[in-house]
């Protein structure tokens, strides 16, 4: 059933398989490596709010400078709000760019299946159809062989009943 060359269409399908893979793993890398840039800008952007804030808090005069400094700032919260819209936002791309390489691949992935379903389905019903033929082949050769042994059998019968009388 499974000759040592792969069949065109098993490799039709392989292939389809394969460059949707391909692609669908570029997209996922490609958004890896977005996000990965997101939170090393976020890292460096709170690092230079927080000591921006620190500066400002280091240099108060005295106590009530210091407390109404400290009031207003409010560290990190405009760049995480921001943040938070831009992985959204990549996050909702990442998801339309899948969706647009399945919807290219799926249909190819599909007709490739289809085909090597068809492929096995027909060698399937050939080779069925040599195993019956070689079946129905050997029941033959055993009734002949049958008949012609039983043939023989009913002469010695009558040849030993012959010399016993």
């Amino acid at each position: 059933m499974f000759p040592n060359s792969i069949s065109p269409a098993l490799k039709s399908h392989l292939e389809a398989q394969l460059n949707f893979a391909t692609d669908l793993s570029r997209k996922m890398f490609d958004t890896a490596q977005k996000m990965s840039e997101l939170h090393v800008r976020l890292a460096q952007d709170l690092f230079q709010e927080w000591s921006d804030t620190n500066q400002q808090l280091l240099c108060a005069r005295d106590t009530g400078e210091f407390l109404s400094t400290a009031a207003q700032l409010q560290p990190g919260g405009v760049r995480l709000r921001q943040y938070q819209q831009q992985l959204g936002n990549l996050v909702a791309n990442a998801n339309v760019e899948m969706n647009r390489t399945a919807e290219t691949h799926i249909p190819e992935a599909s007709r490739t299946a289809v085909a090597f379903a068809d492929e096995v389905v027909r060698k399937t019903a050939e080779e069925t159809e040599k195993a019956t033929q070689r079946q129905r082949e050997m029941i033959e050769k055993m009734h002949a062989a049958g008949h012609r042994n039983g043939a023989g059998q009913s002469r010695d019968t009558s040849r030993q009943s012959d010399q016993a009388h």
